[in-house]
């Protein structure tokens, strides 16, 4: 990856884009459109189809039409393998000018871009490929006058709704088990980052995805996105997005056909640095990364940092200086470590966050301000608040920018005490030499993910999700296969 290939993909127009149903593009029957704005310059890059629900009910009809009629749901695992794999090679083809394309779209940094979107997807492509013919049904311990089978089938259509940071990565964690499965698929993606989805749909329909099996309806979230989960012929949905929303949808779900919901709902997630850190140096500069690369903007961020008491002013010391060393630039820049706010409704939330910490008693160290103002993009500092305590809005509730929450503790019931001190449960982190404090932390914080001496880096072989308001249901790894298969008993008498 090289600057003058970035730059060249960067000059590229964007055509208007359609809503991708039963295997081609087609306009959203309305015939509406939505402005797509970049956050780097704040310029219309393009305009999408504004998709309602008239274009959900064609494309979740051509998702069932493709799953009855069965060369994708009925084909053998092993054919279906073959045409994920040539899908992943695909998206790898064409991987950096999708992570162009997704950053002028939402503004992640080029670097965490490349990977965390199209090579991510492509390695999750790749592992439901690999492993759907890798799993087996049952044969239950019966008496010998009865053969009791358990069949593992598709279920049907599957909705899927994503959200704006890593429309791809998070898109490829529920399209691939789903498709591997069997299953027919309609998504939905975010209005501020549409583009990198329907560009996979393109690449899949090449890659010999029968038409109709993934369908991309592009358009708000209050007219296509309900529209999704009241739809009557949906039997599952698999959303990643904010509490509120996740909410809604289950309303949704038990107002139409109880479809099946699967919910990544966000965190706040703990990051504790006991007296013992093997290496206090590069836990700070973890820390600062795990807050800060992509603006904030990842749910599983460590945005509430926990030290102990004797190390606080060394380790405080010490990310002051790894953050001051991340760069906020043009995300399309790979100098830069840290790109734009997805939009200007976001920046205005993240400078309202740090506002009203202030407000009720915290003090900020660093940052917190808007930058780069003249680029008429969405640019903020890096801010470290101190002083923060259980009861501050702050400590409690996802922000989704670059704000990281800070306390100091004095020993370990109380920082379990203080990260367990939210609603959320989704991710936490842990940095000790001893392995039985970090065996007695994990089994103590109650969140889906615990790192020990690291912050991110858990892959596609181990699952994702919450605890508490975090949601339920899990992504990645073989589980991921539970939410879009159902189990059917044969009991046979011999």
């Amino acid at each position: 990856m090289q600057q003058a290939q970035i730059d060249r993909l960067r000059a590229a127009v964007i055509p208007a884009q359609q809503l991708f149903i039963g295997g081609r593009p087609a306009p959203a029957i309305s015939e509406a459109r939505l402005d797509v704005v970049s956050p780097i310059d704040g310029q219309v890059l393009t305009s999408i189809a504004d998709g309602d629900a008239a274009d959900v009910d064609v494309a979740v009809r051509r998702a069932r039409q493709a799953f009855e009629q069965g060369s994708w749901s009925r084909a053998a695992p092993a054919q279906r393998k073959k045409v994920l794999l040539r899908f992943a090679d695909l998206i790898e083809q064409h991987a950096l000018e999708i992570a162009v394309l997704g950053v002028r779209d939402n503004g992640t940094e080029i670097g965490m871009a490349y990977k965390a979107e199209p090579l991510s997807a492509t390695g999750t492509i790749r592992y439901y490929a690999e492993a759907i013919d890798k799993v087996y049904g049952e044969i239950a311990p019966t008496s010998g006058d009865v053969l009791g089978l358990v069949h593992r089938e598709p279920l049907g259509v599957v909705g899927v709704i994503v959200p704006w940071n890593f429309p791809l990565m998070i898109g490829a964690w529920k399209i691939g088990p789903a498709l591997a499965a069997g299953n027919s698929v309609v998504v939905k993606p975010p209005e501020l980052a549409s583009l990198t989805l329907l560009r996979l749909a393109e690449l899949a329909a090449e890659a010999g995805l029968p038409d109709g099996v993934l369908n991309v309806v592009t358009g708000r979230g209050s007219s296509a996105g309900e529209a999704l989960a009241l739809h009557m012929d949906v039997d599952v949905l698999a959303f990643t997005g904010s509490g509120a929303v996740g909410r809604r949808l289950l309303e949704c779900s038990a107002r139409s056909n109880l479809k099946r919901v699967h919910l990544e709902l966000g965190g706040k997630s703990p990051n504790i640095v006991f007296a013992d850190a093997p290496d206090i140096r590069h836990a700070a500069k973890v820390s600062a990364s795990g807050i800060f690369r992509n603006s904030g903007q990842v749910c599983v961020a460590g945005s509430r940092l926990l030290v102990q008491s004797s190390i606080y002013d060394r380790f405080m010391a010490e990310l002051l200086d790894s953050t001051a060393k991340l760069r906020v630039g043009d995300p399309l820049e790979l100098t830069s470590d840290i790109g734009a706010i997805s939009s200007k409704a976001q920046l205005r939330k993240n400078l309202d966050a740090v506002a009203h910490a202030e407000a009720q008693g915290a003090t900020r160290l660093v940052g917190g301000e808007q930058i780069r103002v003249e680029s008429g993009g969405n640019f903020m500092a890096p801010a470290i608040l101190t002083e923060v305590t259980p009861t501050m809005q702050v400590w409690r509730e996802e922000v989704f920018g670059p704000v990281l929450a800070v306390t100091r503790f004095e020993g370990e019931e109380d920082a379990i005490a203080l990260a367990n001190a939210t609603p959320y449960g989704l991710a936490s982190a842990v940095w000790t030499a001893s392995l039985s404090m970090a065996h007695r932390m994990v089994r103590a914080i109650k969140a889906g993910v615990v790192h020990v001496n690291a912050y991110g880096g858990a892959d596609i072989t181990v699952p994702l999700g919450g605890f508490k308001q975090s949601g339920f249901g899990r992504e990645k790894s073989l589980h991921a296969l539970d939410a879009y298969t159902d189990l059917k008993t044969a009991w046979i008498a011999l």
